[in-house]
């Protein structure tokens, strides 16, 4: 009975350790999956969704299926800290993610306490790389080197004109506002007008009364899509005919249904389009015959995603101490071409274009 008992007791044994062996990786995305900005949060769901199912259907990493966790932080700062300790919990090794800045900062600090790796897709202050964080990286670019273009291009079209420069109060949105007026001020040109507004609210219409009293020319919006939307569309009602110019947040359709015929010219910054490139044609297609078009920050959570699972693989293993360092040292194929992180975890090189709307599309101006 002993030999019995002990024999089964050791298969048991056996069973248990090929079943943790063979236990799923938990990897999460997070960001706006609920709220005005949703529609960022259903890009990065769908780009991790799909890069899940191609690496699984590929056999995994490091012999083990990925499973796929969502957090919803409804981009606000207190949201994410609950839902990134929700995620240590869950035995998350990968979070790629949050979408907005504000977000993403105090969300690294316990992704940092947990020894989670985060690549951000979409957070652009430069203070998420900035905090000394070894586990913290990105695949996009940063607000001080587009903003530095918005501000060249104004001193370069509005040269002597009346330009405002307006914010969201958010990380995202300030900081982008307050590098654009950095790189207008060092160019020797003052804004006419520096103002904040509050997101979430319907009318601007006093704010954009001040604008046209003020003569603006050029009005530089720090903020996203659909406040900018409204003050384009407020604009047009009252016959306030300036340049609107802004950030990567607004290349969404979701502007152009705000908008309307308002949003017409309407400039904004962004990576060159992933889905124009070679590497991204075959994952392109299969959003396209599922009936999804990868816009804006799909592409850019897919390859958050490949790039983790490569580095993993070099490394052998998922713990962010051994990932880490494979990350800082390899130039990694993805749907958005090469990507290699510098020191900070920042993009070596990062590359913003111009974008315009027109007739109900955006297009990049080549």
């Amino acid at each position: 009975m002993k030999f019995k008992l002990s024999l089964l007791a050791a298969v048991a044994a056996t069973t248990l350790a090929a079943t943790a062996a063979k236990a799923d990786i938990v990897v999460a995305t997070a960001g706006p999956i609920t709220g005005q900005y949703a529609t960022f949060g259903e890009q990065m769901k769908k780009g991790m969704e799909q890069a899940v199912a191609d690496i699984n259907a590929a056999g995994g990493v490091l012999g083990q299926k990925l499973k796929l966790e969502v957090g919803d932080d409804a981009c606000d700062p207190k949201q994410a800290v609950a839902v990134a300790n929700q995620l240590a919990k869950a035995g998350v090794k990968f979070v790629a993610g949050h979408f907005c800045s504000g977000s993403s900062i105090p969300a690294s600090q316990v992704y940092a306490e947990e020894g989670i790796l985060q690549i951000s897709p979409a957070s652009t202050n430069p203070k998420l790389t900035e905090q000394g964080l070894k586990n913290v990286f990105r695949v996009c670019g940063r607000d001080d080197q587009q903003g530095m273009i918005a501000g060249k291009y104004l001193l370069d079209k509005f040269k002597g004109k009346k330009i405002a420069i307006l914010h969201d109060k958010s990380a995202y949105g300030k900081g982008l506002a307050d590098e654009t007026q950095k790189a207008l001020n060092a160019g020797g040109q003052k804004e006419a007008i520096y103002e904040a507004y509050t997101a979430g609210e319907k009318d601007y219409s006093a704010l954009v009364s001040k604008l046209k009293a003020g003569a603006i020319d050029a009005i530089y919006i720090g903020g996203y899509h659909t406040e900018a939307g409204l003050i384009a569309r407020q604009m047009k009602d009252q016959g306030l005919n300036a340049a609107l110019i802004s950030g990567d947040a607004l290349v969404t359709n979701e502007y152009w249904a705000i908008t309307g015929s308002a949003g017409e010219n309407t400039l904004m910054t962004f990576g060159p389009d992933p889905r124009e490139k070679p590497s991204a044609k075959a994952v392109v297609e299969k959003f396209r015959k599922a009936g999804y078009e990868p816009e804006g920050y799909t592409l850019y959570t897919y390859a958050a995603v490949q790039v983790w699972a490569e580095a993993v693989k070099a490394a052998g293993s998922t713990d962010v101490a051994k990932v880490t360092p494979v990350l800082a040292k390899t130039t990694f194929d993805t749907v958005n071409g090469k990507i290699s992180f510098d020191a900070k975890g920042d993009l070596t090189t990062p590359d913003y274009v111009w974008y315009k709307w027109s007739n109900g599309a955006y297009a990049q101006i080549k």
